[in-house]
């Protein structure tokens, strides 16, 4: 087992990376035995671990909860589902809430701990790469609104982070495509030598080999744990971890997130960024097409809709929480490993990355 400390002062926390955690999570979380826990988990995920993580959490007393599986159902509605079944419970502020999913289970979960009593702890214990490499660590929660992404929600951090790299097998090859995104996403605005790593390991890790799952899935952690550590709330250096949001957000809102994962929608926006960048020359050309040959190779989509009019996804973007004194605040890379926030990009070189990012508007393959 490997083990990653997000530090945060009082508020740190550990993730452990392993094989078979789940069954041992008993002693690697040490919940307290005073008080109640509720596992929250999908329709997925439940019948497959749901009663493994039960049974070795012992001595404690369990209760549980299984939520729709799918981004369209991380609304309001089933966040109060939780609310509710805590409520049921008799939940205390000793109750400890375990989320048992991906990042939709993670993020309705762990807002729910925020608001429960003004803030129960809560345990990730993420099952879906997407979730292992990102959405699990640092602390973000919430839940969609039919206008935005994930516009209600608060900074919560869980008290400990468990994943289990065994929980990998029974993911769908799509759900496995789309977390790397966000692999791919750290790498290029962070560190160029895992970049080039994933270039160089690419055919093990689409094999699933636990030896390169698991350095992957550690150096991913590590790197998103020093940025949470020096910027938790997003004020400054942390906002580089959103490269390829903003465009993504926009895809997910405009199609009611049924028609792309997550990280579907990352990689395509990291392309759009990766092409304002060389518009904007604040890249060397040429970055755009390796990161396309990267995003291939871990068979995820290249390019938005060609019917998905430029001005409607400017108009969306404009209610992303990123959006800044009426500025959008995008992340673009200067090279390789090295992202950069910018505010200077006019709608009319963002519609031209948005234009080249579309298929009538290629010359050649994407």
């Amino acid at each position: 087992m490997q083990t990653v400390k997000v530090d945060l002062a009082e508020r740190s926390y550990t993730v452990y990376i392993g094989s078979g955690l789940i069954s041992k999570a008993n002693s690697i979380l040490n919940i307290c035995s005073t008080g109640a826990v509720l596992i929250v988990s999908n329709e997925t995920v439940a019948p497959l671990y749901l009663d493994s993580l039960a049974k070795s959490l012992r001595d404690v007393k369990i209760h549980s909860l299984v939520l729709p599986d799918g981004e369209n159902y991380k609304t309001s509605e089933y966040w109060s589902q939780i609310i509710d079944r805590l409520i049921e419970t008799g939940a205390t502020r000793d109750t400890t809430l375990i989320t048992l999913g991906g990042g939709v289970i993670g993020d309705m979960g762990g807002f729910a701990a925020a608001s429960y009593m003004r803030g129960i702890n809560f345990i990730q214990i993420p099952t879906s790469l997407l979730a292992q490499v990102d959405a699990s660590v640092g602390g973000k929660t919430g839940f969609n609104h039919p206008r935005g992404k994930n516009l209600v929600g608060a900074f919560h951090q869980p008290v400990a982070v468990m994943v289990d790299i065994e929980t990998l097998a029974t993911l769908p090859a799509r759900e496995f495509s789309a977390g790397l995104a966000e692999v791919v996403k750290i790498a290029a605005v962070r560190d160029e030598e895992f970049l080039t790593w994933l270039e160089d390991n690419g055919p093990a890790i689409m094999a699933r080999e636990p030896v390169a799952l698991t350095g992957m899935i550690s150096r991913s952690i590590a790197n998103k744990a020093s940025v949470v550590a020096e910027d938790e709330r997003e004020a400054g250096v942390r906002a580089l971890l959103n490269f390829g949001h903003s465009f993504a957000h926009a895809l997910e809102t405009m199609t009611g997130y049924r028609s792309y994962l997550h990280g579907e929608a990352v990689a395509i926006g990291m392309m759009v960024a990766s092409r304002l960048s060389e518009i904007r020359g604040l890249c060397e050309a040429g970055f755009s097409e390796r990161l396309g040959k990267l995003l291939q190779s871990f068979h995820l989509p290249l390019e938005l809709p060609v019917d998905m009019d430029p001005d409607d996804i400017l108009d969306t973007m404009k209610l992303d929480k990123k959006v800044i004194a009426g500025s959008t605040r995008l992340i673009l890379v200067r090279s390789a490993g090295h992202g950069i926030i910018d505010s200077t990009s006019d709608k009319h070189q963002i519609a031209a990355a948005i234009k080249a990012s579309q298929p009538e508007t290629q010359t050649g393959n994407s």
